[in-house]
């Protein structure tokens, strides 16, 4: 699993700190507040980032806000399809017809990565309708 930058970065403050500082209470000290700075920064990040999700999801914009049902719709079509649709299409196409036409596959690897990701963003759907930012409103 690769690390992220901040991550990566306290690595290497934790060792030059190891390294270059003797006093163990001041070396533990120095740890800390730069632990602390970068756990500071990883949350103004995701302020930001939630600002930014805010200010999507208030837009009247289908562009803007329209994204995530989208993708939504297309995934439920897809799932839709590969699982009910095309099971029954394929048993009456073998009954009525004497040689069926080969039916289109859909990759549900990929579709299940894009629902996975949908599902996670339906919590920050519920935290827009509970905070009252949701396009409804």
């Amino acid at each position: 699993m690769a690390l992220d930058p901040v991550t990566a970065g306290i690595g290497l403050v934790d060792t030059f700190i190891g390294k270059f500082v003797k006093d163990k209470d001041l070396a533990e000290k120095l740890k800390a507040e730069a632990h602390s700075e970068a756990f500071q920064g990883e949350i103004s990040l995701s302020l930001g980032q939630i600002e930014v999700n805010k200010v999507e999801a208030a837009s009247q914009s289908l562009f803007v806000a329209g994204w995530r049902p989208f993708i939504g719709w297309v995934c439920g079509v897809g799932l839709a399809y590969t699982f009910i649709l095309s099971p029954f299409i394929r048993f009456i196409a073998i009954i009525a017809m004497d040689a069926p036409p080969e039916f289109p596959k859909l990759d549900t690897s990929d579709l299940n990565t894009i629902l996975l990701g949908m599902l996670g963003l339906g919590g920050l759907r519920t935290f827009e309708k509970v905070k009252g930012v949701s396009r409804e409103k």
